[in-house]
């Protein structure tokens, strides 16, 4: 029996499951073989894992006529070293080129040389790369989780941190030894906005960077995913409302589906219903934590507005809290990057609604569990994005979720939808 080609839970290592991002793979490869930097960055299972790992792969530099063996291709998480110290970071780099360089003895000898003289600094890494380029070889870092390099911890400061960074940018712009290195990092947000702030008088250190980010799959992506499944059209859409085309949701879904369909067999509705729910429920949890204050606020905005009307009997006025929209695009954008929301327009206006509809019931589940002394701590950033006519607005309106608890339609209603294309099939 074939096994489910559906992935939940870990990055696509293989080439043969993975799926799409042509483009920003051809563009990390023109970064690299250049000897230059890409930064990725993207909202939570994205799939940037999953893109690192296609750069790492000797079989996906073969299919676009590279030779990897040109490469030493070293791949790790900042996530692994714990706690995260510039020392430590640059002593993982140093024994994970050693345990890719079985060809170069030399090269391996080195640096267990380097090991034993104490902390490994950056000026080690140097020493290395111009063994590498002796060697006609270059190094491609991929760092994953980058943004653990930005939170400080009892062994790393702030100070720290702005040391850290600005060595990373000297190895990768300043360097002699730059020639031999590419660096590819993979984080939640752009670099520029995990800090730390540039001052007037220095050089911004990311701009050793080709930024890229990953956005949710486009069409055809979603297609080729969706093509183990022998499903209709009409399902297909179905399945889109609900996943909003992010891969992970996509990837859940047709993990779920997966086994009744290539058996012919009408999948249990209800039993899809609960485990899709149960199965994300952790990927909205997560995506709601690593929102910031404003970000949350606009999520609830959306989901007020798009609620207004399908609670039968309870008609609430947010009056023209679509201007706050215009005022906030940098975020909003950013929102819909991550695979959030989408941009919207009804008679005329801009909007934004979930891109997935589970999305949208897990944030009005967040503002009916809130309770007065949350939504007043609210209300402080309420007032940094509206005025407070608008403020009380959106306020009562919460009151009036809270009051009615039992006319907000459920989880179950929110993917109804699929409960009647099941039955057509």
């Amino acid at each position: 029996m074939m096994s489910n080609p559906f992935n939940v839970g870990q990055p696509i290592s293989s080439p043969d499951k993975f799926v799409g991002r042509t483009s920003e793979i051809d563009r990390a490869f023109d970064q690299i073989l250049n000897y230059s930097n890409l930064a990725v960055w993207g909202g939570h299972k994205i799939g940037k894992s999953s893109f690192l790992e296609q750069l790492a792969s000797p079989q996906v530099w073969r299919i676009r006529g590279y030779e990897p063996s040109q490469a030493v291709i070293v791949l790790f998480s900042c996530l692994s070293i714990d706690p995260f110290t510039a020392a430590s970071f640059w002593r993982e780099v140093l024994k994970q080129i050693k345990d890719k360089s079985d060809s170069l003895p030399t090269v391996q000898s080195k640096i267990d040389t380097l090991l034993k003289q104490g902390e490994a600094t950056k000026d080690s890494l140097r020493e290395v790369l111009s063994m590498l380029g002796e060697e006609n070889k270059f190094l491609v870092l991929l760092v994953d989780d980058y943004d653990a390099a930005f939170y400080p911890n009892k062994q790393y400061t702030k100070a720290d941190i702005e040391v850290f960074l600005s060595e990373c940018r000297s190895v990768a712009y300043h360097a002699s030894e730059k020639q031999y290195l590419s660096m590819v990092v993979a984080s939640l947000r752009r670099l520029n906005e995990l800090g730390p702030k540039v001052t007037r008088n220095a050089s911004p250190w990311y701009n050793h960077y080709l930024f890229q980010p990953l956005k949710p799959f486009e069409e055809t992506e979603v297609t080729s995913l969706m093509s183990h499944l022998p499903m209709t059209t009409e399902l297909r859409k179905g399945i889109l409302e609900i996943t909003g085309n992010h891969p992970a949701l996509l990837q859940i879904a047709g993990f779920l589906l997966y086994r009744d369909l290539k058996a012919g067999k009408v999948p249990n509705v209800e039993t899809f219903n609960q485990d899709f729910q149960t199965a994300t429920i952790p990927f909205f949890q997560i995506s709601w934590d690593l929102s910031n204050e404003v970000e949350q606020t606009l999520l609830m905005l959306i989901a007020l507005l798009g609620l207004n009307g399908r609670v039968p009997g309870k008609i609430y006025d947010l009056g023209d809290i679509h201007i706050i929209f215009s005022q906030k695009e940098l975020e909003l954008m950013d929102l819909e990057n991550r695979g959030l929301i989408m941009p919207t327009v009804e008679a005329g206006k801009k909007g934004y609604s979930f891109a997935s509809s589970l999305m949208e019931w897990w944030v009005i589940k967040e503002i009916e569990k809130s309770n007065e002394e949350s939504l007043q701590q609210r209300q402080k950033g309420f007032l940094h994005l509206m005025s407070h006519k608008q403020a009380e607005q959106v306020t009562n309106s919460i009151h009036l979720l809270w009051k009615h608890k039992e006319v907000v339609p459920s989880a179950l209603a929110w993917i109804s939808r699929i409960t009647a294309l099941f039955s057509a099939l």
